[in-house]
């Protein structure tokens, strides 16, 4: 007999619980892992992961706090040997742009032997409603040490739904799709079209890198988030991802969500 259930890493995660809901609304036995949750996992701590994988057909991958980070390539080859072990049929990674680290985990996936998707994201819109930056955006202030760098951000929304798709249907089989948003926009940029949107009158600053990372060890963020949010800002927003892919559009038929219908959807957050 073949394996039935789905599972999904990261539950909790921006990505992860959108994932979940799309795969509990269709119906499909899903195991829900996260590091708190029922099904407990963690990359820290891979004694259970023979457990975890057990009885899986198609899993998602999301690697906290990123694949850039030390230790993931390792942690994502063990992860492949396994699924391979217990017979997991399809492995779908989300994967970050512009990062050689996470493109080397892309590699890892690809050449394991199973079905797979790769989904690479560029920053997250959600970042500013359910992130540390919706937090700077109800403070009125978004201090950020980035420039006039633009990024093609893109709606996680979106992301769920080719993950859902590529996790339930063949038609996604061993492709790459590199997802964005529609319009790029530097950070600045990003707060004028809240305030204009919103009516608010939030003000953006540019600030240092160490002045960031203070300010973030105040409000008391993990050092492994910050040292994350360091290497976005001041190696991978660089302007290497100053383009838009066409990503969604391969996976979906349909255009990318605009940041404003994502600001509009999402104003309750701001209320």
């Amino acid at each position: 007999m073949s394996n039935t259930h789905y599972l999904v890493i990261g539950a909790t995660g921006k990505t992860g619980k959108r994932v979940t809901a799309r795969l509990v609304a269709a119906n499909k036995p899903v195991k829900a892992a996260s590091r708190t949750g029922d099904v407990r996992f963690d990359w820290q701590d891979k004694s259970n992961w023979p457990e975890v994988f057990g009885n899986v057909k198609a899993v998602y991958v999301t690697y906290f706090p990123d694949l850039a980070m030390p230790g993931a390539q390792e942690d994502i080859s063990t992860l492949c040997t396994l699924a391979r072990q217990q017979q997991v049929e399809h492995i779908t990674l989300l994967s970050g742009r512009g990062e050689e680290e996470a493109q080397a985990c892309e590699q890892i996936v690809a050449s394991c032997g199973l079905s797979w998707t790769i989904v690479r994201a560029s920053w997250f819109m959600q970042n500013f409603s359910e992130g540390l930056f919706a937090q700077f955006l109800l403070s009125g202030d978004v201090s950020l040490p980035v420039g006039d760098i633009k990024e093609p951000f893109v709606d996680v929304d979106d992301i769920a739904d080719i993950v859902f798709d590529s996790m339930i249907s063949e038609k996604h089989q061993n492709r790459l799709y590199e997802v964005t948003g529609a319009t790029l926009y530097s950070f600045a940029e990003l707060v004028a079209l809240f305030n204009r949107v919103l009516g608010r009158d939030v003000k953006f600053t540019t600030i240092s890198a160490n002045a960031f990372s203070d300010n973030l060890t105040r409000l008391g963020v993990d050092q492994g988030t910050i040292s994350m949010l360091d290497y976005l800002f001041t190696e991978v927003l660089d302007g290497r991802n100053e383009k838009r892919a066409k990503g969604v559009q391969q996976a979906l038929g349909r255009e990318p969500t605009s940041f404003e219908a994502f600001l509009r959807k999402n104003q309750h957050v701001f209320a």
